[in-house]
């Protein structure tokens, strides 16, 4: 009982915040120094010791493999996007069409995995821009969505770093990205919800106006209340 108190008063102490103090995923300045395949044969033995100490009998055939395969899954799959070399590379074209209204690609999937919990969160992410001169392949900005998704998350920071992306890449403050999406965390434990999701949002340059935001939000019909 007193262990359980312990655990109760670490957790409140935590709080619930959904949002890191900084822009960016948290990371160690050695975070790359073992490779994947080192990474793989840690999180394989803690895997095992996790299943061990909840009582599952890891000589049957249903469980002898599952701490291999949730060590590859984290390093080369779910978690693939902490790593800078698998970072999209997102070249840009002349807009030789001179289209000059806003671009709205929607409906992107997300698959990502909230960092308080390490369970799914799942939607869709909306992006517009607004060409300067230049245009960017439209797949380009679903893997940059893939990319940064793919990694412990809160849904606040994933919307600051999609949309900083593609201003790096396009050479514009005019970017912008909503995402929808369920939180597992909250869906399938806690509160159990089964029907909520989060909306967040990320305005740069023209879309911080009235206007130009209410234009975005009609393309991808959600409501302009937020």
């Amino acid at each position: 009982m007193k262990i359980e108190s312990q655990l109760e008063e670490q957790l409140e102490s935590m709080g619930d915040d959904h949002e890191s103090s900084t822009g960016e995923t948290p990371l160690r300045k050695d975070a790359f120094d073992l490779s994947d395949e080192e990474k793989i044969s840690k999180i394989q033995e803690n895997v095992r010791q996790i299943m061990e100490t909840l009582g599952l009998d890891l000589t049957d055939d249903s469980l002898r493999g599952t701490p291999l395969r949730v060590a590859k899954m984290y390093v080369q799959e779910v978690f693939g996007g902490l790593h800078p070399k698998r970072k999209p590379k997102a070249s840009t074209f002349e807009n030789k069409y001179k289209y000059g209204e806003m671009l709205v690609e929607k409906n992107i999937t997300v698959y990502s995995t909230c960092e308080h919990h390490l369970l799914p969160i799942v939607g869709k992410a909306h992006i517009a821009y607004i060409s300067n001169g230049t245009v960017v392949g439209l797949s380009k900005m679903n893997r940059i969505v893939d990319y940064f998704a793919k990694r412990p998350q809160v849904q606040e920071r994933m919307n600051k770093q999609v949309v900083k992306a593609l201003q790096e890449v396009l050479g514009t403050e005019d970017v912008a990205c909503v995402i929808d999406a369920k939180h597992l965390c909250v869906n399938s434990r806690g509160i159990r919800d089964v029907e909520c999701s989060t909306v967040t949002a990320e305005y740069g340059g023209k879309f911080k106006e009235d206007a130009t935001r209410r234009e975005f939000l009609d393309y991808i019909n959600l409501d302009t209340n937020f």
